[in-house]
């Protein structure tokens, strides 16, 4: 992500705090958001502040549903 368009972000984040909800899913864990927000981790400290004050985050563990109905068809085709 550029920085411009982390600062979008932010001003998106920033505008819904404490407005209404906000759903974000992700392949990427927290600690990596410094990297993926143009490297910036200030700005990266102050979304996330944001976003997981009176949050609820939900880690799910394991293999993709979606490889694994892949895999099931490629087996099945053979």
């Amino acid at each position: 992500m550029s920085r411009q368009e982390a600062s979008l972000f932010f001003r998106l984040v920033s505008h819904r705090y404490e407005r209404g909800s906000i759903l974000i899913t992700t392949n990427k864990g927290i600690k990596d958001w410094p990297e993926i927000l143009a490297g910036d981790e200030v700005l990266a400290t102050a979304i996330l502040d944001r976003l997981l004050h009176r949050s609820h985050v939900i880690d799910i563990k394991g293999r993709s549903y979606r490889l694994r109905d892949l895999e099931k068809a490629v087996t099945s085709r053979s």
